[in-house]
């Protein structure tokens, strides 16, 4: 775990906060390193375990830089202690997770000791600054050269050049951290051997960390300059987004009884239209991932309902023996010559009888999608729990009212129906036509190539050895079933005519959670290359009894059973064919009627009168159900969505204020041109293989890592140690006012602003260093 606090410092802070224990205030130092180093034990345990989330310390001074820090960790190679095994990858993802960030200024520090060329922190910003734009080079450890070695090509951007250039800087060592070296000494000390120095006395005035300060200063400055448009722009965006919703939140009043009866109107009455939007359709807010509302009640009309009726229909084996026993009672010991209208009649009404129960299961699917819909169109009342609660149980409870008069109705239609048997209707057949007539003959089919529906569809039984199953894209006609490799229809795989096809159901396999239906030839021929009948696989159930009903639309019915369970004298058979021809006419006629009826009876009955009654009777009966101040009682939800609101909205404004007073007339400096930095790309040189060096704090366990966030809210400067070394990363956030100016530059370190060093090992005493999660 990175943990975050601040190591720029002059002299002591006032006082310092952590993010975890906000309500106390540090101001003995020494607490602070041990509830740094306590927090990290308690989420990653005391192994060198890690943790990508920070420990925040907020410092309060007029000795330090009104910026936020954040030092990253260097790269670990091999893991230690409970570190994970891939902990070199969580680390740069971590690091690039900041440096990506194009309104953050990188500070890349290399230590003088270590080959520059196979510097981590150098070839990862390089990654996400290719121009060099946003990277500082920082060189730290000039004080631990070999004798008779130096950095001055690489501090005169020579050698390895950058675009912006290198710092050298000379922080205190592990001795003088454990001696409580003081920091202005520390300074004066570091001053005196740029000055002494004879690679370096030449240069003096542009090295130590006073000018390191005064660089980001000014690169921070400049930075900020050129990212406030973009940023101003950004918020005033967010701001005029915002502006609606906040309109009627300005002057909210939440016990204002004036307000609490507009909302309920209000409510009220856009339930009511989304209600009848969702039922009769609309085009505005058209969802296109599925059916809902009236579109699904449409396709239990118009595709479900009269597949259960075809299915209630088609069984012929036990109608063909229903008919033989009707006529042998009928003719009693006798042994009848003619066809008896008793056997017709009885028989009939027993199919009538039949038609009950699919006409009631279409009430209760219809009902069952209005109550979804009522559940939809409250969710919008989520701000008013309780008024959602009582509307949702209002017109709930009115569609259950009108289910029994719906249904008593139905089976009043099925029953007059019953009443009188109309041998004379126009689309009756008679028994003159009787016994000429074919079934298949009266089964019409669409009209010729009519399209009925596309869909995709699997082929289940396709053996392995031949590819096994596979999706298509199929296309029914009115005359064939065609398949497609796709859904553009260009290259077709097959087409089979619908002559002489049947429908049969499917057990849906073991291990498979699809749902399988099959086509055969009742011929017995084969109807795709060695099979007899193709099985096709949906998702659902429902998709398909839907794809039935379409089959059913093109001629194409469920199978029948012929098979008689006992014979028949030729007279005998001859009026049992008869007799069947008479039912299925009649049996048609009533059921063309009944389908016609249905809808239209549902529609009157319950749709239409719920929707009479949203508008008409909801709003008495809420005022008669309960108390108007508890029907608008807001959620918790609701009041805390408001009140985040409003104080974003007036945070965004807070902030274009600030942007707006903040002086454009600092100077500013150009960025310097390209150099030639083909030495440093991501896919060149070679890591080397040797450890890193051994950072010079003592109270860092080894395998963990620094990280630095700092003081106030303002432009973060984020440190990156990359295998030992640190950098730095700045996104340059306008700053608040302080008591310290950010932009001072002075290079006095005694009255200079607070000073950067480029890693925790040169702490001031008293300071604590930054201990890694």
């Amino acid at each position: 775990r990175v943990s975050a606090f601040v190591f720029i410092f002059l002299s002591l802070p006032e006082y310092a906060e952590f993010l975890h224990c906000k309500s106390k205030k540090f101001t003995d130092f020494d607490e602070v390193r041990q509830e740094i180093e306590a927090e990290t034990d308690r989420v990653t345990g005391t192994n060198k375990g890690i943790s990508p989330v920070p420990i925040n310390l907020r410092v309060y001074s007029p000795h330090v830089l009104n910026l936020t820090l954040i030092d990253l960790p260097g790269i670990t190679k091999v893991p230690v202690g409970d570190q994970p095994q891939d902990i070199e990858y969580q680390i740069k993802d971590m690091i690039l997770q900041f440096i990506s960030r194009e309104s953050s200024l990188i500070l890349a520090v290399t230590p003088a000791n270590m080959d520059l060329a196979n510097s981590d922190a150098l070839k990862m910003a390089k990654e996400v600054d290719p121009q060099g734009l946003r990277t500082i080079g920082v060189i730290t450890k000039l004080d631990l050269m070999d004798e008779g070695t130096d950095a001055r090509d690489v501090l005169e951007n020579k050698l390895l050049p950058l675009r912006r250039g290198y710092i050298g800087v000379v922080n205190r060592s592990q001795k003088d951290i454990d001696g409580k070296k003081d920091i202005r000494a520390a300074l004066a000390a570091e001053r005196k051997f740029f000055l002494s120095h004879p690679a370096y006395r030449h240069m003096a005035d542009r090295m130590g960390t006073p000018h390191l300060q005064k660089v980001l200063n000014q690169q921070l400055t400049n930075h900020i300059r050129e990212t406030l448009p973009s940023l101003r722009s950004k918020l005033q965006s967010q701001l005029l987004s915002l502006e609606k919703e906040v309109e009627e939140y300005k002057n909210f009043r939440p016990d204002d009884p004036t307000r609490k009866t507009k909302a309920l109107l209000q409510m009220v009455q856009q339930f009511g239209v989304d209600f009848e939007k969702r039922i009769e359709g609309s085009g505005d807010q058209v969802d296109t991932l599925e059916l809902s509302g009236g579109a699904r009640i449409n396709r239990i009309f118009h595709e479900r309902f009269p597949f259960e009726l075809v299915k209630m229909e088609f069984d012929e084996k036990d109608l063909r023996r229903e008919i033989s026993y009707a006529i042998k009672n009928i003719h009693g010991v006798r042994t009848g010559l003619f066809t008896p209208d008793l056997a017709f009649e009885a028989i009939v009404k027993k199919q009538v009888v039949k038609l009950k129960e699919p006409c009631l299961k279409c009430v209760d699917l219809v009902i069952q999608e209005l109550i979804n819909t009522v559940r939809q169109c409250t969710s919008k009342l989520g701000s008013y729990p309780r008024l959602r609660e009582e509307t949702e149980r209002i017109v709930t409870t009115h569609i259950r009212e009108r289910e029994g008069k719906t249904k008593d109705q139905i089976l009043l239609l099925i029953d007059i129906e019953l009443s009188y048997i109309n041998t004379n209707h126009e689309d009756f057949i008679g028994f003159a036509n009787a016994q000429q007539r074919n079934t298949q003959t009266n089964k019409k089919r669409a009209i010729p190539n009519q399209v009925i529906r596309r869909g995709w569809l699997t082929i289940n039984n396709i053996s392995i050895m031949k590819g096994g199953s596979k999706e298509y894209w199929f296309v029914l006609t009115a005359e064939s079933l065609s398949w497609y490799k796709d859904e553009e229809e260009k290259e077709k795989k097959y087409m089979l005519p619908l002559d002489n096809l049947k429908i049969r159901d499917v057990e849906k396999g073991f291990m498979s959670n699809k749902h399988v239906f099959a086509i055969f030839n009742t011929e017995q021929r084969n109807v795709y290359k060695d099979l007899r009948q193709i099985e096709l696989a949906c998702d659902s159930q429902e998709d398909v009894d839907s794809w039935k009903a379409s089959f059913l639309r093109a001629g194409v019915y469920p199978e029948k059973d012929q098979e008689n369970t006992f014979s028949m004298d030729p007279q005998l058979e001859r009026q049992v064919e008869t007799i069947r021809n008479l039912v299925d006419s009649y049996v048609g006629i009533i059921n063309k009627s009944i389908r016609d009826l249905m809808p239209k009876t549902i529609m009157h009955l319950m749709i239409n009168n719920t929707k009479d009654f949203i508008h008409s009777e909801l709003l008495a009966y809420l005022y008669s159900s309960a108390d108007q101040n508890s029907l608008m009682e807001e959620s918790a939800d609701q009041a805390q969505r408001r009140d985040d609101m409003l104080r974003m909205y007036h945070a965004l404004k807070e902030a274009l204020n600030i942007i707006g007073d903040i002086s454009t007339s600092t100077v500013s400096t150009p960025v310097p041109p390209p150099v030639d930095d083909t030495w440093l790309q991501t896919s060149s040189g070679h890591r080397s293989v040797c450890p890193p060096p051994q950072r010079r704090s003592a109270v860092l366990p080894p395998g963990r890592p620094p990280a630095v966030r700092g003081p106030t809210p303002g432009p973060p400067l984020i440190p990156i140690p990359a295998g030992g070394p640190s950098s730095f990363a700045a996104p340059p956030i306008p700053s608040r006012p302080g008591p310290q100016n950010i932009f001072a530059a002075n290079n006095d370190p005694f009255s200079a602003p607070p000073q950067i060093p480029s890693r925790p090992a040169r702490i001031p005493p008293g300071i604590p260093p930054g201990v890694p999660r």
